[in-house]
């Protein structure tokens, strides 16, 4: 592990680097990778986030033309950031570029990562990544802008659950408030990430909470999305994003699991939880990983038949 000044100094050293999120951008993947790339841009570097797809509509207005699709935009940047995300296989196509980086960088804050690049941050206590992001920029001396700062609120407001999840701590109320010094909106944000859905999405949602079932007794909510599903909806496979928690809400639920069809990963699992369970435990088992109360994880080799009943066991084991 090296230490955030570190990092800092190796950054301000370079003067072309590229910033990956894991793919299917969460709003604390995209909101820390936009404002460290603001933050970099702003101290005179060439930056880029590097994204293989479009991220979610309702997290888009964060972008500010720092999200890039062009595998040929930096031949080889003098630094390659992976962030929020502790697998070099969840940058999908984008890892060829990222080899080709003159060295690398890892910021993370999810228990299951391990430090595995040239240089590494991992602070499992932080509530997200955008809050390491926030500290980085300070610790560099780079005046935080409204932008930025709107970046890593949307960062902080989406991994904490809007300040529901166990992972907020009393620094994370007091970056927020530090954040609010300058002048985010933070109605507009929330009307943005959580107000703001098409009608194709809510189809989606009435189709997939059509599958429900529920086991152990009541404590474990499942559900599923095939690809004639999300067809049939017209809806993308981001507009999945809520559903899970959606499920966790039911009362006497310990244990929400969402089993989606997916033509890059085959099958995608998102587990959440309500009080103590540990989600990240069963993940692991997957080969997957994430956050005690939030994790996930993809089998390339298992269908939707097949998954659901092992997943019921992994988590009747420990339940």
């Amino acid at each position: 592990m090296d230490s955030l000044s570190k990092i800092g100094n190796v950054l301000k050293e370079a003067e072309s680097i590229l910033i990956f999120p894991h793919g299917s951008a969460d709003g604390d993947a995209l909101g820390s990778s936009v404002a460290l790339c603001l933050g970099l841009r702003s101290i005179g570097k060439t930056s880029y986030v590097m994204i293989d797809e479009d991220n979610a509509e309702n997290i888009r207005f964060i972008e500010n033309d720092c999200c890039c699709r062009d595998l040929d935009i930096i031949a080889a940047p003098d630094v390659n950031i992976c962030i929020d995300n502790g697998e070099l296989s969840r940058i999908y196509s984008r890892q060829e570029l990222f080899g080709k980086g003159k060295t690398t960088i890892l910021i993370d804050h999810h228990k299951s990562s391990v430090p595995f690049l040239k240089y590494n941050y991992i602070d499992i206590k932080a509530s997200s990544s955008a809050e390491i992001v926030y500290d980085l920029l300070l610790l560099m001396g780079i005046e935080i802008s409204k932008e930025m700062a709107e970046a890593i609120y949307v960062g902080i407001v989406t991994d904490t659950g809007r300040f529901q999840y166990s992972n907020t701590t009393g620094r994370t109320h007091e970056i927020v408030s530090e954040l609010m010094d300058h002048n985010i909106d933070q109605n507009k944000i929330s009307v943005e990430i959580y107000q703001s859905i098409s009608h194709e999405k809510l189809i989606l949602e009435a189709s997939i909470l059509s599958t429900l079932r529920l086991e152990c007794d009541g404590k474990v909510a499942i559900a599923y999305m095939t690809k004639k599903m999300l067809e049939n909806s017209g809806a993308s496979d981001e507009d999945t994003e809520g559903v899970v928690e959606v499920l966790r809400n039911l009362r006497g639920v310990e244990v929400s699991v969402l089993v989606k069809e997916s033509d890059k990963d085959g099958i995608k699992v998102s587990l959440r939880s309500k009080y103590h369970f540990d989600v990240a435990v069963v993940a692991q088992e997957f080969g997957g990983g994430g956050h005690k109360k939030a994790a996930g994880f993809s089998s390339s080799k298992s269908s939707i038949e097949t998954i659901i009943p092992e997943i019921i066991n992994a988590i009747k084991e420990k339940i």
